[in-house]
């Protein structure tokens, strides 16, 4: 039998969550079963060396603006040309792009990635959303949240399917080298030898609530001044946090490192890591940050229930909780055989429950079953 013939299909290349699942599963399907093709609505970016070295051929269609006719022509080109047995579709753009390029005839099997309990959407798109549910054959959320999500606003539950994220388990860093690289970074920030660094990991935008985690901070450290906070990340909130560090007074404890390549070296250098988000879909950061055995806590909503046991592998406050921010770094701060604890099951979790190989084999296996007669 020959490969089934695969198209991926995502906005952007960008350093994201959704764009690095979409380079895992992109570049882990077997090739001996699937003829992988990439497709950029709008432009490329950081993940396109790791495709090319996989040898997956890519086509950037150059989408300008939100609305673009002549994107949707040359979208619907390339996929008379490319005729893929299965359309897999990721973000919103992408989702609706894909579906209105295709006719009803003919069509490949539709497969749309959505990747976050998705408050944000207009009433428009939701509409469009449910009104493209007949070119769809299955939506596939990364998490039960997002599954309910898209079940509440109206597509038919036997279209619905979880694949949660895959995550890697790697190796950990010698005693060596986490202490030759905690003092780099603490050189880095200007910071003391006993800091207590709590991190933040991921895009500044509102629904973060980053702004809580500053306001915790400064308020714990009048009682723990070697508590410091680092934030790894930019977005659109930056420059606002940034303010609101220095109207408080906490700017010296508080490090903005913007986007990092080094990421997974941090991560091993932080006593927390912290995501007060109000909504999520399924955090790569959260994630990474378990795979890697640091405690974390994170915002008592659906999504990261689904990766944290409370008081087991990590904790949870409420969104919105400043004062049960800075209580449970407190706790971990005054508990370090706690925190170790609450890392290392983090860790055995996401090796247990969210492999890539897992991942990559559930996307296979759904692509096989639209295949079949």
């Amino acid at each position: 039998m020959s490969p089934l013939r695969v198209v991926l299909l995502i906005p952007t290349l960008d350093r994201s969550g959704a764009e690095k699942q979409f380079t895992l599963l992109a570049t882990g399907l077997p090739r001996e079963e699937f003829e992988v093709h990439v497709v950029c609505l709008t432009r490329g970016g950081p993940y396109e060396e790791q495709l090319a070295e996989a040898g997956i051929p890519m086509t950037i269609l150059g989408k300008r603006g939100k609305a673009d006719p002549f994107c949707l022509l040359k979208l619907r080109k390339s996929l008379r040309k490319l005729t893929p047995d299965v359309l897999h579709t990721w973000l919103f753009a992408a989702n609706a792009y894909g579906r209105l390029a295709i006719g009803r005839r003919n069509r490949p099997s539709v497969v749309v990635s959505e990747r976050c309990v998705d408050s944000w959407k207009a009433g428009w798109q939701l509409w469009l959303d449910r009104r493209l549910a007949s070119k769809t054959d299955v939506l596939v959320g990364n998490s039960e949240s997002v599954r309910q999500f898209y079940q509440d606003v109206g597509i038919p539950s036997d279209k619905l399917r979880v694949i949660p994220n895959g995550v890697a388990l790697p190796e950990l860093p010698t005693p060596t080298e986490l202490t030759e690289r905690r003092q780099r970074l603490l050189a880095e920030c200007n910071w003391p030898d006993d800091a207590w660094i709590v991190g933040s990991i991921g895009r500044l935008a509102p629904q973060k609530r980053v702004r809580d985690l500053i306001f915790a901070v400064e308020t714990l450290r009048q009682i723990r001044p070697n508590l410091r906070l680092m934030i790894v990340g930019d977005g659109p909130e930056r420059t606002r946090l940034e303010k609101f560090a220095q109207a408080v007074q906490v700017a010296s404890h508080v490090h903005f490192a913007g986007h990092r390549g080094d990421v997974a070296d941090i991560q091993p250098l932080l006593q927390a890591v912290c995501l007060p988000s109000d909504f999520e879909g399924q955090s790569n950061s959260l994630m990474e940050s378990m795979a890697l055995g640091c405690p974390c806590i994170a915002s008592n909503i659906p999504p990261n229930r689904e990766l944290i046991v409370h008081g087991e592998s990590g904790l949870l406050v409420p969104p919105g909780d400043m004062v049960g921010l800075m209580q449970q770094m407190r706790v971990l701060m005054d508990d370090p055989e706690l925190a170790s604890r609450l890392g290392a099951a983090a860790r055995q979790r996401m090796g247990d429950h969210f492999a890539i190989p897992d991942m990559v084999n559930r996307f296979a296996t759904l692509y096989q079953e639209l295949r079949a007669p």
